[in-house]
């Protein structure tokens, strides 16, 4: 598995990897893997980059810091269209993925008990759009459809948005008590199995009969 910065640089640095980037093209192409809002802003920041300082150079440690940076002082609501993309890119993944027969990489099992991250209020208010701009426009690809459900997210009003907020801070409230229950039962689980470690047979053979 790749690390953050081997990651970073690969997408970053696409001509760098001409042949990473075709493999497997004589099969069957593997689906682009889908990425983080932070990799999308990422992305997008370099674009930009670019287009206001076409000459100008930074290495990757100084253009890393300088991501960081500017991730860290936008808003909750300009970042919020960053997540929605990386969610829907992630349905775009998981889509392709199902028409895929190709080798798969083996991921990490998620706890089916652990309770799930709730939308964003742009996230619930993208998820409302999306089938309606999908279905005027049927040839746009998800990117087109996040980017114009932020601008109509970005021009609505602070009373257009508050059923979507006030839904979020509800998901957000239900989500953080069920993720405390989640972690007291993980940690009664794990000191009942360090217990159970330390006790002799005799007693474990009791407590089976």
């Amino acid at each position: 598995m790749w690390g953050q910065k081997s990651l970073l640089s690969k997408l970053l640095n696409p001509e760098e990897n001409h042949d990473f980037m075709n493999m497997g093209k004589e099969t069957q192409q593997r689906p682009k893997v889908n990425v983080s809002s932070y990799i999308h802003f990422l992305l997008n920041y370099k674009n930009k980059f670019k287009e206001q300082q076409p000459n100008a150079y930074l290495g990757f440690k100084e253009f890393s810091r300088k991501c960081s940076e500017k991730w860290r002082s936008i808003s909750k609501h300009e970042k919020a269209k960053y997540e929605a993309l990386a969610k829907l890119d992630k349905a775009r993944y998981q889509e392709e993925m199902m028409n895929y027969i190709g080798k798969r990489r083996k991921r990490r099992k998620r706890d089916p008990q652990a309770p799930r991250r709730p939308p964003s209020s742009f996230v619930l208010f993208c998820q409302d759009h999306y089938a309606q701009l999908k279905k005027e426009n049927p040839s746009w690809s998800v990117v087109q459809v996040a980017k114009a459900t932020g601008k109509m997210w970005s021009t609505s009003t602070d009373m257009e948005k508050q059923p979507y907020e006030q839904r979020a801070a509800l998901l957000r409230s239900k989500y953080f008590e069920e993720l405390d229950l989640y972690r007291k039962q993980c940690h009664s689980r794990k000191n009942f199995r360090v217990q159970r470690r330390g006790r002799p047979e005799s007693s474990k053979r009791m407590d089976s009969v």
